[in-house]
């Protein structure tokens, strides 16, 4: 693996870290505070090519590796966690998978909007009494001449009440286990698709987290995903590359977190000298410095990895555990360094140390990954 940057790697960083500072760090703490989703941000990333710069060319993206995708999803987390999250999700949740397992019609439907950041997606696969245990939905899709008939109740959809088409799954067979459950495309405003209660989160507050209820929602059979009993292993997969999308963005947020303690410690003055130089602090901001640089190559490696075909589940589970665990420990220390100023609303750490605990959850827990891997060592 080639740890440096191409010339256009190192190009496509720079323009993003300038757009970031121009648009999405004025716009951080509005869009935490009112609970908006940044579609204007989102359009201004499409005309960049930042949506879709990993997609294929023929689809409306820029060729480019998918390491290329998590280095600006790092950058933007460097700001804004919704923003960032908001990217990570479009590709590893949404464009993914159509990109993966569907058909040629399909990709030319959804994927050039996608990378433009005209289409929104969702992913419609939690169920209230099915998170970590994705075998136990309730969802059915029964088949009934050349369409399914889709009933059931999803939870915690990202980007459901602003969505253009959900990527939902159902059970075909239930008495298959895993291998009954299928995939489908479903565009809003299909009958019976019903958006139901929003919920009001700790975190991450820029990206519309809602209900999803399916009551007699009919789709043409065209709109499957991949074939009939794909499901489980399209969720498997998107959530594989969402896991290293949810890596990327903890480590972008750590890097924000020494940003802010780096100006602040030279900045603040206690006992005569700036508190950089209390030794306390050295150790706060050198064990940050240190775990950024591990949590980068934990989570490129995984990348890399996805770029050259190589199996890839095992690293991305390894990544988002490490990734986000270390951003959840640096936020609270940044808080620390910060003091009362630090607690209080407004402050960037504050928002950060809020937004952190999502990377600990979504697209699987941390004790979730830690099944994954430790069956692997002991297998």
């Amino acid at each position: 693996m080639d740890f440096m940057y191409s010339e256009e790697q190192e190009l496509i960083k720079s323009n993003i870290r300038e757009f970031v500072l121009k648009y999405v760090e004025p716009a951080a703490a509005e869009i935490d505070a009112n609970s908006r989703q940044p579609v204007e941000i989102f359009e201004k990333l499409g005309e960049l090519g930042m949506m879709g710069i990993s997609y294929p060319a023929e689809y409306g993206g820029g060729g480019e590796k998918f390491v290329t995708t998590m280095m600006v999803t790092e950058e933007l987390a460097r700001a804004c966690a919704s923003t960032s999250f908001l990217h990570s999700y479009s590709y590893g949740l949404v464009g993914h998978p159509i990109g993966t397992f569907g058909n040629e019609e399909q990709k030319k439907q959804y994927m050039p909007g996608l990378a433009a950041g005209k289409v929104i997606g969702a992913f419609a696969l939690t169920e209230p009494g099915a998170g970590t245990d994705v075998s136990a939905a309730t969802t059915t899709a029964v088949k009934n001449g050349d369409e399914y008939i889709l009933n059931g109740t999803k939870t915690f959809i990202t980007n459901a009440i602003v969505a253009d088409v959900f990527v939902a799954f159902a059970y075909t067979d239930r008495s298959l286990g895993a291998k009954g459950m299928s995939g489908f495309l479903i565009p809003k405003g299909t009958p019976g698709l019903i958006v139901g209660k929003h919920f009001d989160k700790m975190g991450v507050r820029g990206s519309q987290t809602s209900e999803v209820v399916f009551k007699d929602c009919a789709v043409p059979a065209s709109c499957m995903l991949g074939k009939e009993g794909d499901g489980f292993k399209i969720a498997m997969s998107a959530l594989d590359v969402g896991r290293i999308g949810i890596a990327a963005m903890a480590t972008g947020m750590t890097q924000g977190c020494l940003d802010e303690s780096v100006q602040y410690s030279k900045l603040r003055v206690q006992f005569n000298k700036p508190i950089a130089k209390q030794q306390a602090i050295q150790w706060f901001i050198a064990n940050m410095s240190t775990d950024i640089d591990a949590a980068r190559f934990l989570y490129m490696h995984a990348a890399w990895l996805k770029d050259q075909g190589k199996p890839f589940s095992l690293a991305a589970s390894k990544a988002k555990l490490f990734c986000s665990e270390c951003a959840s420990r640096h936020t609270s220390k940044a808080v620390q360094i910060q003091g009362g100023y630090g607690f209080m609303t407004g402050a960037k750490v504050e928002r950060l140390y809020r937004d952190v605990k999502l990377t600990e959850i979504g697209e699987g827990t941390s004790e979730a990954q830690r099944m994954i891997i430790a069956g692997a060592a002991l297998r």
